[in-house]
């Protein structure tokens, strides 16, 4: 009769024998490449599923053949250094970067490492790479160009509120990308006459103070700058904006669908989408300094009537039309 050890011992070499390698050679085997994920925003449902996605494309599927280690900071930039430095020491595959401080931290972490990030801005302005087509470096990704986005956002509030003449920006000073976000809106005012005030917001706690500035300045509307502090926000600055009775845009749609009366910006499926496959492909022998800037060219205007109509704002038929999604 087998003793209990020696049972132990036969199970254990019956299962190694199923698998068709010995107990020995199943715990040499080397671990899954890591996808080191640093998020400047917060994670959404939208966005680790078309990552996922794009990673499927190129034949990889998380903890089948890849790990992701997925970090949001939700806008605490102030952990980025550390969390890249982290995923350095890790020795992680690749770096997918959200957002443009956690593409400037991992930058600043390792010049070895590929990385793939999504911005919304011009990365070669940003100082990420040397060109588009060849990026150079160990650095590619996606971008949606916005260079002129806070115009936009202020010129599609001022066709919600056109009796309006002046109107507010509000900017993280803590983003890299704040000086040409302000440089872009103040700009606007040159172009239009339109009178623009540049708020700050560096925290949660700046919030408050911000709508009380709106209201001292009687502002006709807010728009809000591409950050990702703001976007994980979303929620109680739509609240904010409708308990105070302020019309604002965000360049997200999670604003919108949150009670804010606009969102005007990228498309979140079609940018991580993108990041996804351009992992998927770095994982299967693909260099980062040769694969070219994607640059994305779908943007959306989401309108949310509710909001309009509990502001008493009658939207210009024409606003409505060119919205790409109208939430009643």
């Amino acid at each position: 009769m087998l003793t209990l050890l020696q049972r132990r011992e036969f199970i254990a070499l019956i299962a190694g024998a199923a698998l068709g390698r010995p107990p020995a050679a199943r715990a040499q085997e080397p671990a899954l490449p890591e996808i080191g994920f640093l998020d400047s925003s917060v994670a959404t449902a939208a966005k680790l599923a078309a990552f996922y996605a794009g990673l499927k494309t190129e034949g990889f599927a998380k903890d089948r053949n890849v790990a992701v280690e997925y970090i949001a900071v939700e806008g605490d930039y102030g952990r980025l250094g550390a969390l890249a430095a982290d995923l350095v020491n890790r020795k992680a595959a690749v770096i997918a970067a959200a957002g443009l401080p956690a593409a400037l931290a991992a930058k600043g972490a390792t010049s070895t490492i590929p990385i793939v990030f999504a911005v919304a801005a011009d990365p070669v302005q940003a100082g990420l790479i040397t060109g588009l087509n060849r990026p150079g470096g160990n650095l590619t990704g996606v971008t949606d160009m916005a260079a002129d986005r806070e115009q936009k956002l202020i010129e599609l509030l001022h066709q919600a509120v056109p009796a309006a003449t002046v109107f507010a920006l509000l900017v993280n000073p803590a983003n890299p990308a704040a000086e040409s976000q302000t440089r872009d809106a103040l700009a606007t005012a040159g172009n239009t006459g339109l009178q623009i005030n540049v708020l700050p917001a560096k925290a949660e706690s700046d919030f408050d103070a911000v709508f009380v500035g709106l209201a001292d300045m009687r502002a006709g509307g807010l728009a809000i700058a591409e950050d990702e502090l703001f976007i994980s926000r979303s929620a109680q600055l739509a609240a904010l904006a409708l308990r105070r009775g302020v019309p604002a845009i965000s360049a997200h749609r999670e604003f919108a669908t949150a009670g804010g009366l606009m969102s005007y910006g990228g498309n979140v499926a079609e940018t991580f989408h993108q990041v996804g496959a351009y992992c998927g492909l770095i994982l299967k022998g693909g260099k980062a300094a040769d694969l070219p800037v994607y640059q994305s060219s779908r943007v959306e205007l989401v309108v949310n009537l509710k909001t309009a109509n509990s502001l008493d704002l009658s939207l210009p038929a024409a606003l409505r039309d060119r919205a790409n999604e109208v939430l009643p």
